[in-house]
Formats: structure tokens, sequence, C-alpha cells
């Protein structure tokens, strides 16, 4: 009888938590749940647990991040979602390929969106319809098929600060027969991301110039404005949940008494492991003479900088470039970026960003040029 009573009293708690929950963030990056937990910091703390944030493993490890989440209060459940790609299933992966004529393609088209869609039921770790707004960070992976299938209106964000610079994957994914596509997108039948698809409520970008093209519903929420409303408090939980070891890195940055000024060095997850190690071991040199060099890697970067450049300060962990900005007391006289966009770094007393013709030299540039053939 004890057991059936406490049962009952955990179902009706967790109901009751569950009802308070009036918003969920689905991410598929740690730069993601960053901008999430930004956006619940700016509300305030009277807003705190009102939100759900989901972590997609999908394309990233995030580690201990949910359980630093958790413990931050910030957000009501922290939920880990193994959401499922094509790959999973032959049947959608039947429903892939080119058949050869438009008619076909699209009626294939119809199949597979339905299909992926419905891949992922047995995976969602919440009900969706219980928010009253769902908040998804890259909804051209599967979610966005969910969605679509299921009908539930959510709000998409760009994939990354300022993405549309280099890429416009709606467009691209889509060029043959776009205006049809649209159509058949705006019918539901199709999904197409980034603010086309029938249940996409509408579609946030940092800065609206900063696109080749958008869609109609696009809201422009400058990311700037939103951090300069967080408090020395904000700063701090960011650092919290972001950081496993602050004071490690406090350590790595220290002054090593040489009085050299330091150069941070941003990598990506570009190019195969060899052609990466040779592009970022030239950008290494180019600085190594004047600066001492710190190598903070991209979260999805596998490359062994602390084997690779041993003379290097290699800053481990997994997390967010951004949440450097939240040290305050942490600055480096350089920041170096190959195409990470660094508009938002406040802590560096200078930026370089080496761009798309330094990219050049080490990949062919049609697979990072993707906008040159819309120019």
């Amino acid at each position: 009888m004890r057991t059936s009573l406490t049962h009952r009293q955990n179902k009706a708690l967790s109901d009751i938590l569950y009802s308070m929950s009036v918003r969920v963030y689905i991410c598929h990056t740690y730069y993601h749940a960053y901008v999430a937990a930004v956006k619940e910091l700016v509300l305030g703390s009277s807003h705190y647990g009102e939100a759900d944030i989901i972590l997609s493993k999908l394309s990233n490890d995030f580690g201990s991040l949910s359980d630093r989440l958790t413990a931050s209060g910030v957000f009501g459940e922290v939920f880990m979602y193994d959401e499922q790609d094509e790959s999973a299933s032959p049947e959608v992966m039947s429903h892939h390929c080119d058949r050869g004529n438009i008619v076909s393609n699209m009626i294939q088209r119809v199949i597979y969106t339905r299909l992926l869609g419905r891949l992922q039921e047995d995976y969602i770790p919440t009900d969706l319809t219980r928010y009253k707004d769902i908040y998804v960070f890259c909804d051209s992976d599967p979610i966005g098929y969910y969605l679509n299938v299921h009908k539930i209106p959510y709000h998409a964000l760009e994939d990354g600060l300022n993405s549309g610079l280099l890429d416009d994957q709606a467009y691209l994914a889509n060029k043959r027969a776009f205006g049809l596509k649209r159509l058949l997108s705006a019918m539901g039948l199709i999904f197409i991301e980034s603010g086309y698809g029938r249940y996409c409520i509408d579609y946030e970008v940092n800065d609206r110039s900063a696109n080749h093209s958008v869609p109609p519903n696009v809201i422009e929420v400058p990311r700037k404005e939103l951090t300069a409303r967080l408090t020395n408090d904000d700063h701090d939980k960011l650092v919290s949940m972001f950081l496993e070891d602050v004071d490690e890195l406090y350590r790595k940055l220290a002054d090593d008494g040489t009085g050299r000024p330091f150069a941070m060095i941003l990598t990506e997850p570009l190019c195969a492991l060899d052609v990466r190690r040779r592009l970022f071991g030239d950008v290494i040199d180019m600085y190594r003479d004047d600066y001492r060099v710190i190598v903070k890697p991209h979260p999805r970067d596998v490359l062994d900088y602390e084997t690779q450049f041993p003379d290097c300060v290699v800053i481990r962990g997994r997390f967010p470039m951004e949440v450097i900005n939240d040290m305050r007391v942490l600055k480096v006289d350089k920041l170096v970026s190959v195409i990470t966009q660094i508009d938002n770094v406040t802590f560096a007393r200078e930026k370089e960003y080496l761009g798309l013709d330094f990219l050049d030299k080490y990949e062919a540039p049609e697979i990072h040029r993707r906008l040159d053939s819309l120019v």
C-alpha cells in the first residue's frame, strides 16, 4: 500500500512540475545550449525552471553538461535525445536517392519526410505538445521532420552566429525547383528548414543582413543585446554551467614569466584530419615567434593538438568559445579564427579573421564556398 501511494504522489508531483515548464529548447551543439541559457538568464531568476532543455546526441558528445545545467537551477528538466538520422533506417534511406525525374523525386520526398519524422517517435524524451513554446536550433536535423509530420508549431533559430554568411542551407539543399518545394513545404507535404516549414512560426537570426536570403517570417534578435543584459551573477552561472574546471583554465593562461603576449587560435572541424593538422600547424607557425600560442579546439574537433603541438597551451574540454567572455577578467592579446564568426568576442584585444581565401589553400573551394554559385 505504501509503495502504491508513493508512486501516485511522485506521479502527481511530476505532473505539477511538468505543467510548469512552458518552454523547451532543442539543442544540437554547445553553442545552442549556451544561447538557450543566456535567454533564460535574461528573463531573470523568477523564471528559473519554466524552461526545459533537450540535448541531441546526433552530432555532439555533451559529456557532463546535462549535470551542470541541472545543478544550475536555470532549467526545469534536462533531457538527452538519441536523435535518429536516415542512416538508422534502411527504409528511410531507400527513399533518399535520385529517381531521375522531378515528379518521382517529389513523391519520394513526401514519403521520406513522413518516414524520417516518424522514425523519431520512440526517441523523443518528452511530450513536446505540452509546451507553449518550442525553440529548435538547426531544425534541418530530424527533429524538424518530426515536428512537421506531427503538426507541432515551433520557433527555429540559426545554427551558429551569423551562419548565413557562409551558407544558405534551405536554398542550397533545395536549389532545383525551389519554388515548387517551398509550396509543398508550406502545405506540410515535405519539409524545408530555416523558416520555410508549415509549422515554423518564425526563424530567429542574430543579424538579418548576415544572410544570403531569409524567409518572410525571419526575426532579428541580436546576441550582443541579449548578453548586454546579463548581470555579473549571470556570467558566473554561465561559467559554472559550461566550464568543467575553470581553475585549470586560469592556470593554463597564467603569465609564464616571459612577458610574451597571448594569441588564441580557434580550431574548426575542417578538412580531413591530416589536412587539418597541416592547416592549423601553419596557423600556429604564423604566430609562435611573437606570441605564446593558445589552441582552443572546437567541441567537435577530435585532432589531438596536445600531442601534435606540445609547445602550445591547449585548452581541454568541450565548451562554447563565448563562455570565455563570461570570465570577464580573462583577456588575450590576439584571437585568430579561420571561419568561426568572432564579432561577439570581448575577451580579445585584437581579432584576426583569416577567412575563405586562407581556407582555399587547404581544401577545394567548392566545399566551403557554398554561396559563390548564388552570387
